[in-house]
């Protein structure tokens, strides 16, 4: 058997080819959305009826906002001497999982192009190939559903407490001044939102590519093999 690179792009064409490029694009396209972003929100705090105080604040993945920075230590706001002040919440590890995730997933759809395209004869003709692209496959498909369902909680996270209501819970001077307090610029979290989207339909994508990578193990050509002996019955005697 030959084992040197041939390249082929019929498999491409097929489905078990085609979907792992979904794969690959859908994958940069998860981790592309949330990894760069950075957001900046102003808070608008009324002192008096003719004097506001404008707080801004920047927030950034990995989203560790217990780190962000809205007051110095004993700033004055509204003519009174504040305490420092942070934002409340982290959101990193789930932030960092997801896009972990993401790009393991483009790196090995890219490995596996490569495979289907150059050594489609040698995956093929052995059966630890596709036994091994369908357990990775799978796995990635079960990694999507808890990275995703867990970076959609951190995002809420992130959208409560860069809300007027979380910046209450931040601010001791929006608990003392009941109303006066409320974000008036906030940052757009399009491309966050797109993210979690992604997650979810990479879930989707790997869960039916196992189907097509399933088909070319031995596993699957055993039970097709076990069914046609079973349907023709027992020979003549």
């Amino acid at each position: 058997m030959q084992t040197g690179f041939r390249l082929n792009l019929s498999p491409v064409k097929e489905p078990l080819g085609f979907v792992k490029f979904v794969e690959w694009l859908t994958a940069v396209l998860a981790f592309g959305t949330c990894g760069g972003y950075s957001g900046r929100n102003v808070l608008s705090i009324s002192c008096s009826e003719n004097s506001t105080e404008t707080l801004p604040f920047s927030f950034f993945y990995p989203f560790r906002l217990n780190q962000v920075l809205l007051v110095e230590n004993n700033a004055t706001l509204c003519n009174q001497t504040v305490p420092e002040a942070h934002l409340i919440g982290d959101s990193s590890s789930s932030a960092e999982f997801f896009v972990a995730v993401a790009v393991l997933a483009f790196l090995y759809s890219m490995v596996a192009l490569l495979v289907y395209l150059g050594y489609m004869h040698v995956y093929r003709d052995s059966d630890f190939g596709p036994i091994f692209d369908f357990v990775m496959t799978a796995a990635f498909a079960f990694l999507w559903l808890v990275c995703s369902s867990a970076w959609a909680r951190g995002l809420q996270m992130v959208k409560d407490t860069t809300s007027t209501t979380g910046l209450h819970s931040s601010l001791h001077l929006c608990q003392t001044r009941l109303g006066a307090c409320e974000v008036t610029e906030y940052a757009s979290m399009r491309s966050l939102n797109i993210s979690v989207v992604f997650g979810f339909l990479n879930l989707i994508v790997w869960f039916v590519n196992a189907w097509f990578v399933y088909k070319e193990s031995r596993w699957h050509s055993q039970k097709v093999n076990a069914r046609q002996a079973a349907g023709q019955g027992p020979g003549p005697i």
